[in-house]
């Protein structure tokens, strides 16, 4: 089973520019999938990483295949407008090789552990053959509405709510405190 970027689009929430997946080329359900991502002069981070040497960030080739990862428990959820997975780990990631403008990355996940809430994968990204990165990722299902956050205090302890007439200038006034 193959994906173009339109469904690639309806798995991830990511857009550009940190959609890092641009198409499935192999997909094994709750098993396996392997991505391609066509890396060019014109992706932003190289203006900055580095500037007449650019190279790939090697968090962003981590990311690519933690979205690979994504793809596959997304697949299998059936409410996925209402989920998101998220990160909650990477272990033994090793960069090999620098990845720069004209490569083409195809990045390789295989799961190591699938739960409908949670999962474990590992990734390797090659580039002509050879291996660029690899890591072990885990990640977990939440919710794509976040609760809102009590108010606190400034010591980690909740605050009422304040009023909307009431502003931190009025408040500190009228106890004599500033900040």
């Amino acid at each position: 089973m193959t994906f173009d970027i339109q469904e690639i689009l309806g798995f991830l929430p990511h857009r550009y520019p940190f959609l890092l997946i641009d198409r499935i080329v192999e997909f094994e359900r709750t098993k396996r999938l392997v991505a391609i991502k066509n890396v060019t002069i014109n992706e932003p981070f190289f203006q900055g990483h580095f500037p007449g040497y650019p190279i790939m960030p090697g968090v962003l080739v981590v990311e690519a295949m933690a979205q690979a990862g994504g793809i596959i428990i997304m697949y299998e959820l059936p409410d996925r407008e209402k989920k998101l997975v998220v990160f909650t780990g990477i272990e033994r990631a090793k960069f090999r090789r620098p990845v720069t403008p004209g490569d083409q990355l195809r990045i390789e996940v295989e799961v190591l552990s699938f739960r409908p809430r949670a999962g474990r994968i590992e990734g390797k990204a090659y580039v002509d053959g050879k291996l660029a990165c690899e890591a072990t990722l885990t990640c977990r299902v939440v919710p794509r509405t976040r609760e809102p956050r009590p108010e606190t205090d400034g010591s980690g302890t909740a605050s009422p709510a304040k009023t909307s007439h009431e502003s931190p200038v009025s408040e500190s006034m009228s106890t004599g405190t500033t900040e």
